[in-house]
């Protein structure tokens, strides 16, 4: 008797202990906590990446809980990502095209659309490289390579393609171009002396102490350089997407975007 009194008491020690770990396991897995953290992926236009680096810092220090994974390049190649379905909860674009394909599509949040940014076009050498001031120079025999962004996919190199074509000079300058996949490699192959000449925006020609500016085009050469934001419909985290778009356009963010030289689209 004595014996089975024992052994229901050690039967129900042990039981007591399963529900206790169940219950602490319950509690570590509670839709509260699990609430609280969050992953979004942001693809953004390369030429964002400085600012948007800082943003994240900031951003992160007010929500620890909150992860952010940045895929950078150019906007057009993003967009095709996006629309062959790759998981992207936001999308930061260098042009509107890329956006407005997205928006025709139906895979925006339309109301989270922001026209948040603007850029400059410039031509930049080589840090000692020959002393341009005029994009028609593009045109001399010392001028043998030219880089610029793929006009196909890359918002920079559709801008310097329109802005060639109004100054007359598309035709005369193509077999001189390189073309890049991205702003940054454009920036790269000026910084690196292996073309004479490139197009990029101002803010990467800024950041670089390895080229020097040229000449900047005039606003009405080309398209307005507007950058686009939105959450893309398929977001995992509609919610969390939004308000990061929210501080995407705040003040705050306002004040880091404008330190790296961009402007702010009216």
């Amino acid at each position: 008797m004595e014996r089975k009194r024992i052994f229901n008491s050690i039967v129900a020690a042990a039981v007591a202990l399963t529900l206790l770990i169940a219950w602490n396991l319950f509690k570590s897995v509670s839709p509260t906590t699990a609430q609280k953290q969050t992953s979004l992926n942001v693809s953004a236009a390369i030429s964002l990446s400085k600012a948007l680096g800082e943003i994240k810092t900031v951003y992160q220090s007010s929500n620890p809980n909150f992860t952010i994974t940045y895929n950078f390049g150019g906007s057009g190649a993003l967009e095709q990502q996006i629309q062959q379905g790759a998981p992207v909860d936001v999308f930061f674009s260098a042009a509107t095209n890329p956006m407005d394909a997205l928006q025709q599509s139906n895979l925006l949040i339309n109301d989270t659309r922001h026209n948040l940014l603007t850029n400059r076009l410039v031509l930049i050498t080589p840090k000692n490289g020959v002393a341009l001031s005029d994009f028609k120079q593009l045109t001399d025999a010392r001028i043998k390579k030219i880089a610029i962004g793929e006009p196909k996919s890359v918002p920079v190199g559709q801008y310097a393609q329109e802005m060639l074509n109004k100054l007359g000079l598309w035709q005369q300058v193509q077999p001189k171009l390189v073309l890049g996949n991205n702003v940054r490699q454009v920036l790269t192959f000026v910084e690196s002396g292996n073309v004479d000449a490139g197009i990029v925006y101002a803010t990467d020609a800024t950041a670089s102490d390895k080229v020097t500016v040229r000449v900047t085009a005039a606003e009405n050469l080309h398209s307005p350089i507007v950058y686009p934001l939105a959450v893309i419909r398929n977001s995992r985290n509609p919610a969390a997407a939004k308000a990061f778009v929210d501080f995407l356009a705040g003040d705050r963010s306002k004040i880091v975007f404008q330190k790296y030289g961009f402007g702010i689209a009216r």
